[in-house]
């Protein structure tokens, strides 16, 4: 990010941070979500804090909150609420904006998650930490990561398989041992919404391609035990026996 925004400013460019899997996280005394000109967040189920689904923009710059306050609810001058406490009796539309409002019960649910944040984020960090000493013990694997700087959300736990494994049928095998692995994320310009932009061939990504390819998501959540987590690595050794 410090290299990011310098580029910026020296280019005259705004920054759109997207911190969906950084809520809680901190890179030189400064949340992830406030470098940028405006921070993305997401709160969807699976994240380290939900409302079940949507997510927050974070800005402090007036103009962009302002412009951003018109866009989420249809660009209208007042709200429903404005007009019920008589704040206003009538609205105009100023910008063709959207409904992308979070409703009241959704943000009861957010405000509780919040207070857990923290809490959760370092059960997190303690056991990325364990998997992290537990899998030197297999030098067949690659953890990214380790020593990165900054205090993360450790929202997820990836490894990457060795080059000539079979990835299916390693999870297959953590599967049959009762443990759900996951794949974050496939490549992006593999997808056809994104190969469809472009009439050329596509330009190969080598790196990430070879990346995507063996990455596999380790079980991570706060109610984890290292109990868990020594049953995860176990099975981790018996699946690349076979793999």
């Amino acid at each position: 990010m410090p290299s990011i925004m310098e580029l910026a400013s020296k280019n005259n460019l705004k920054v759109i941070e997207d911190a969906a899997h950084g809520t809680g996280a901190w890179l030189d005394d400064r949340h992830l979500g406030t470098w940028g000109d405006i921070g993305c967040f997401s709160f969807f189920a699976n994240k380290n804090m939900t409302t079940g689904e949507g997510g927050m923009l974070v800005t402090n710059d007036d103009k962009l909150y302002e412009k951003l306050r018109l866009l989420r609810s249809h660009g209208m001058t007042t709200l429903t609420w404005d007009r019920h406490k008589g704040h206003a009796w009538s609205y105009d539309v100023v910008e063709f904006g959207y409904n992308y409002r979070i409703d009241e019960i959704r943000a009861a649910l957010g405000v509780t998650q919040l207070k857990k944040l923290d809490r959760n984020n370092a059960r997190r960090r303690q056991l990325t930490q364990r998997y992290h000493d537990s899998l030197q013990d297999i030098p067949q694997l690659v953890v990214p990561f380790t020593n990165h700087p900054g205090i993360p959300s450790a929202h997820i736990m990836p490894v990457l398989l060795p080059r000539d494994s079979n990835r299916v049928g390693f999870m297959e095998q953590m599967k049959a041992q009762g443990i759900q692995t996951s794949n974050h994320y496939p490549p992006i310009h593999q997808f056809s919404a994104y190969q469809r932009l472009t009439t050329s061939t596509p330009m190969p990504l080598p790196v990430t391609e070879d990346v995507a390819a063996r990455q596999i998501t380790l079980p991570l959540y706060p109610a984890m035990t290292d109990e868990n987590v020594n049953t995860v690595v176990q099975g981790i050794v018996a699946a690349l026996e076979d793999c």
